[in-house]
């Protein structure tokens, strides 16, 4: 089970990452896999 700052932590990562003037066609679609994988541990978390 992730604890509530890995979550955090994940969420401030994409936060700086998606307002990085770097972002690009492949920047997008690398953070929407972070972004899933994110979602992914909080819902297995509130299954459980």
């Amino acid at each position: 089970m992730r604890s509530e700052e890995e979550v955090r932590e994940q969420y401030e990562f994409l936060k700086e990452e998606l307002e990085s003037e770097d972002m690009n066609h492949e920047g997008v679609r690398q953070m929407f896999s972070y972004y899933r994988r994110a979602l992914g541990w909080v819902l297995e978390e509130e299954h459980m």
